[in-house]
């Protein structure tokens, strides 16, 4: 059975001490930690290595634009206690820079890879951080809310209007 939550957030706070910003209980039984991102490798390696914790899987590692800030935001399961965790890192749009988790997830890097070419996050610390699906020319990251699409790359129209005419029903009405 799974470690009562509000116990798990009880024991996670003593442990984070300063790095921990705030912890919460979600609807999914979850719980989000919101980690301050000069201590995220300290936080992910103590919450990896206590046997009392063991968070050993990575489950999923995403960044996300929320307009005034970005965030990078990992998935643990903990198979001891049959608990998963969601931290968060908040970074500044001006400098989006968070300390990379490959030495404590090696697996991760390609998900900090993607992130890094789509939202422009940088990794420091990662052993390999160039773009992983766009090209090495490619300007910007479009998965940003301020990004401007190009109308081409290297002479390609990058516009797609038949898309526009696929999400029309028969007559030319929108569905």
């Amino acid at each position: 059975m799974p470690m009562d939550r509000a116990e798990l957030i009880s024991m996670l706070s003593s442990r984070l001490g300063s790095a921990l910003l705030s912890a919460e209980e979600m609807k999914n039984d979850d719980i989000l930690l919101v980690v301050d991102r000069q201590q995220l490798v300290a936080a992910a390696g103590m919450l990896k290595n206590d046997p009392a914790l063991s968070f050993t899987t990575l489950m999923n590692h995403l960044g996300a634009d929320y307009g005034d800030r970005l965030a990078v935001i990992y998935n643990l399961y903990s198979p001891l206690l049959r608990n998963k965790i969601t931290i968060k890192v908040y970074l500044d749009r001006g400098d989006p820079s968070v300390p990379s988790l490959e030495r404590a997830f090696p697996g991760i890097g390609w998900y900090e890879r993607e992130t890094y070419d789509l939202l422009g996050i940088r990794f420091t610390g990662h052993s390999n951080l160039k773009r992983l699906l766009l090209p090495d020319d490619w300007e910007g990251h479009p998965l940003r809310k301020d990004y401007v699409y190009p109308a081409s790359y290297h002479g390609i129209d990058t516009s797609r209007p038949d898309l526009l005419d696929d999400a029309r029903a028969p007559g030319g009405r929108d569905v």
